[in-house]
């Protein structure tokens, strides 16, 4: 088994390691169909071979040749480490600076297969959220982050190192750029090839600027929406009896089963996949597991009846789920479900994000590669009939809402009724999540906050948990009654947070803070490094899904009226003002979430060590990071996101925000059109 050492020491060329292929061992993705011509296979190779001495490309050509024709991509399998991946403490990567350090560690944890959906092909989640393109850009990363100094920049173009370049102490160690494609040209169909030629890459939003933590990642913001939503849709804080169904058991849904439970009701998850059911339950998210139906509803009566919290996979396409609660409720009477959602992967519906209700999982699997225009067909088709049933439910009384993974939108492409009457360019007949819910908790500046104890120490991070709750207990004694709310669900999601098991891969934590939480909460923790109460140095992250991280115009900015929903200034302001007030890698995206070509995102990790610098860095970087959304929220016209960014401006004279002026007489506009 090859060291960390051994694996940041570069290629291994000299000699060739043996080609192992794919472990069976391990789930792997979908097999891709770029539809490449002779010409563009030719090209790929050529790229691809790139990355070795002429000595070797005998014997790499013919295998990579056979990796693109059979999966679809060169994944340079022979190149895999047999090292067991995962998050190391930071005190044992060979290297010179432990920014550089910190960085290797999220990578690993990133490709750890506890934390990875397809770990051979570098997928961390979402089905084709990749860390690297190959596993020659994995070697050669790593090689140039054990030998950078705090006088370099690594940059990254899609994947691809393009090496280590001069800079300056205070500049990032890392400048990560994924899918910067032309728009004209950002279409899924150019994805696939770009991919295949080894180009471009798509890095979803957390998987490609290496801050993935699994699906901790996600459930606190999962747990926020489903308290929210019963608040919104059911008049109640009270969520116990209550029936959340939804779909999806990846990467990021996985959440679900796991927040359902926590926000105290009962969440039955429909899951096609096999290898994702059972590893959230051996990882303890989900509490029981089904393949029948019949045995499915018994189940949702038995604790609706009893008001007992359960989280409940069921083996199954979603779709029958539904119609069969339709069913039930037109025999019976008895509507069994109170709020419903969807998180597949419908960012990518074609390549393994949806599998239609009419075939077998892997029928799907074969379908796709083989008769790709049919499979696009028979998941439209499902489409329909998944919308069908949803909307008799919800004129049953039952509430929906789209989460943010691009359901309504290609519903709507594939001839499905989600259509609103009236409605603008980003609403349909269901909400999104953020119109209705989380939109007004991004405006308060609140998004998802995370921090990584690098030592790997289960100790360091109950300390840490510790800190954060006292810390936003002080803040809240001295907030607004809105604000007020949303720190007590907050402090009470961290101080339960260690009760529930939530760790997969590095000691992590998540916790929706806004900015004065969040500057507040990194200097008491790098406080804590330097006082030796914290062990190790810490890296503070977000992720991409926040306040100011994304322009998404069918999620994260779909609450924007303005007109500006399209637009991307915010995430590219992001991405380029952490960077240069401190950040230790920022990274800059497009896809995530909604998929390609529907979405911009930037990112950011800064790694805590205790210094006063470190201290400098975390306080201007993360106030700029939620002011930026807050501001441009403000501008369009957001009055939660008007009072905050007036109340940030009060603390801190130094900012100064144009703030609009709201035409107050609607007959202004009338009488000025007619004229």
């Amino acid at each position: 088994m090859s060291s960390l050492k051994e694996i940041c020491s570069g290629l291994p060329l000299d000699p060739l390691p043996p080609n192992r292929g794919r472990d069976p061992n391990v789930p792997h993705a979908p097999i891709r169909t770029p539809n490449l011509t002779a010409e563009e296979e030719r090209l790929a190779l050529r790229n691809a071979l790139r990355y070795f001495p002429p000595c070797h490309h005998a014997t790499l050509a013919p295998e990579f040749a056979q990796e693109l024709r059979q999966y679809g991509h060169i994944y340079m399998y022979r190149f895999c480490p047999t090292l067991r991946m995962r998050a190391y403490p930071i005190d044992q990567y060979p290297c010179r600076t432990r920014q550089a350090a910190s960085i290797m560690l999220m990578i690993m944890n990133n490709l750890d297969p506890a934390v990875a959906q397809f770990p051979q092909e570098l997928v961390t989640y979402g089905g084709n959220g990749q860390v690297f393109s190959n596993w020659a850009q994995f070697c050669l990363v790593m090689h140039y982050l054990s030998e950078m100094t705090e006088e370099q920049t690594l940059v990254m173009y899609s994947g691809h190192p393009m090496g280590l370049f001069p800079s300056l102490p205070s500049s990032p160690r890392a400048i990560i750029t994924n899918g910067m494609v032309i728009p004209n040209y950002s279409s899924r169909n150019q994805y696939e090839k770009m991919f295949a030629l080894g180009v471009s890459m798509y890095g979803q939003m957390t998987a490609g600027s290496y801050c993935y933590i699994g699906p901790q990642g996600i459930v606190h913001g999962t747990m926020l929406t489903v308290l929210n939503a019963g608040r919104r849709y059911l008049g109640s804080d009270d969520m116990s009896g209550r029936v959340f169904v939804t779909s999806g058991l990846g990467g990021m849904s996985g959440a679900q089963a796991k927040a359902a439970v926590i926000a105290g009701c009962i969440g039955v998850i429909a899951e096609v996949d096999e290898a994702p059911l059972r590893k959230r339950h051996e990882q303890g998210w989900l509490m029981e597991v089904t393949s029948s139906m019949d045995h499915c509803i018994k189940r949702i009566r038995e604790a609706k009846s009893s008001k007992t919290p359960l989280s409940m996979g069921f083996h199954g396409n979603i779709v029958d789920l539904w119609e069969r609660l339709l069913l039930e409720y037109e025999r019976t009477g008895e509507l069994l479900v109170d709020l419903g959602s969807d998180q597949t992967s419908l960012h990518n519906p074609y390549n393994g994000g949806y599998y239609p209700v009419q075939l077998s999982f892997s029928q799907a699997n074969q379908l796709m590669m083989t008769d790709p225009k049919r499979f696009i067909t028979m998941v439209q088709e499902s489409l329909r009939r998944h919308v069908k049933a949803i909307n008799n439910l919800s004129e049953a009384g039952m509430f929906f809402w789209d989460y943010g993974n691009a359901f309504l939108l290609e519903a709507q492409r594939a001839g499905a009724e989600v259509e609103k009457v009236g409605g603008g360019a980003t609403e349909f007949r269901y909400p999104s999540y953020v119109q209705h819910i989380m939109g007004d908790i991004f405006s308060l500046g609140f998004g998802p906050f995370r921090w990584v104890c690098t030592s790997g120490d289960p100790q360091d991070l109950s300390v840490t948990d510790n800190i954060a709750a006292t810390v936003l207990e002080e803040i809240s004694a001295n907030v607004t009654d809105r604000v007020k709310q949303q720190y007590n669900d907050n402090i009470r999601w961290i101080r339960e947070a260690g009760k529930h098991d939530m760790v997969v891969g590095s000691q992590a934590r998540i916790l929706y803070s806004d900015q004065k939480g969040r500057v507040c909460i990194a200097l008491a923790i790098n406080q804590a490094i330097a006082d030796g109460r914290v062990s190790a140095p810490v890296v503070i992250s977000r992720d991409h899904h926040d306040v100011s991280g994304t322009d998404s115009p069918f999620r994260e900015t779909s609450n924007v009226y303005d007109g500006s929903a399209f637009c991307a200034d915010m995430a590219v302001q992001n991405f380029v003002g952490d960077a240069f007030r401190g950040a230790t890698w920022v990274s800059l995206h497009n896809g995530g979430g909604v998929g390609w070509g529907e979405v911009m995102n930037g990112g950011f990790g800064l790694l805590l060590d205790g210094s006063e610098e470190a201290a400098k860095r975390a306080r201007l970087m993360l106030n700029w990071d939620v002011s930026n959304g807050v501001a441009r929220r403000c501008w369009s016209g957001n009055t939660n996101a008007y009072d905050t960014i007036q109340a940030t401006m009060q603390e801190n004279e130094q900012l100064r925000v144009t703030m609009p002026f709201p035409v107050q007489d609607e007959q202004v506009l009338d009488r000025a059109l007619q004229g």
